[in-house]
């Protein structure tokens, strides 16, 4: 049955796909859940081939339908971002919080994005700052730093800086360059400069940086007491002139 559904169906006169992706594919077509998402996350994104969200959102469903946490994440992530279908915050929530349920961090962490800032759901911080919490237990990188943020901030727990810096360190060395960012931040604070410039040069090579953290990040390097770093400053001139261009 699944071998002829139309998503991920290829076209003879495609080119072929590397080896890696086809085995994909072809264990999406046999029945694997972590394949099919995976498979729907090729045809949502991948270089190798035109992309389809309608197809890729077939796969996920099919996975999801099996009780496949991180395709329900994926489903959410389609309706939040319209890719495939219509943007429809509240049936983002939905998948997200199916995911959540079925133990998928990625889906504790976009659930709790929506609930801090009531998008789909009502804004709640304490439901977000419980799934951040839980998500970085159990160690996701992206919310290890927005359970540091809550901690810093003093957000639904006893303000604790020092707990704080200690999970941005954790998020930064994890590869999550929001928390690399703001590991980097603190350590200038305290006079650590060249162990906070090599953070930030971690940072600006993350393709996915954003121009808030550019922006945050060129005011920290171009403060009157900062060391300067003119190679560091000038890739985060040129990304955000990129920006810019878009």
């Amino acid at each position: 049955m699944i071998s002829r559904l139309l998503p991920g169906k290829r076209p003879a006169e495609r080119t072929p796909l590397p080896d890696h992706i086809e085995q994909i594919r072809l264990e999406a077509l046999k029945g694997d859940p972590l394949a099919q998402t995976q498979w729907g996350q090729a045809l949502l994104s991948s270089t190798f081939m035109q992309s389809d969200p309608v197809a890729a959102i077939g796969w996920f469903t099919i996975a999801a339908n099996a009780g496949f946490g991180p395709a329900h994440n994926m489903l959410g992530r389609c309706y939040h971002f319209g890719h495939g279908v219509d943007k429809d915050l509240a049936q983002a929530a939905l998948h997200y919080e199916k995911s959540a349920a079925l133990g998928d961090e990625w889906g504790r962490y976009n659930l709790g994005i929506l609930a801090l800032r009531g998008l789909g759901i009502p804004a709640d911080r304490s439901r977000a700052f419980a799934l951040f919490r839980e998500a970085a237990h159990n160690g996701h990188a992206k919310s290890m730093n927005l359970y540091a943020r809550f901690l810093e901030e003093g957000w639904e727990v006893a303000k604790d800086r020092q707990e704080a810096l200690a999970w941005y360190k954790r998020s930064a060395e994890q590869g999550d360059y929001r928390g690399q960012h703001n590991y980097a931040t603190a350590l200038a604070e305290a006079g650590l400069v060249e162990e906070a410039l090599n953070w930030w040069r971690q940072a600006i090579q993350d393709k996915d940086i954003t121009p808030d953290i550019l922006q945050a990040m060129k005011r920290s390097l171009t403060a009157q007491d900062m060391q300067q770093d003119d190679a560091l400053l000038a890739d985060v001139d040129r990304k955000l002139e990129a920006f810019l261009k878009k």
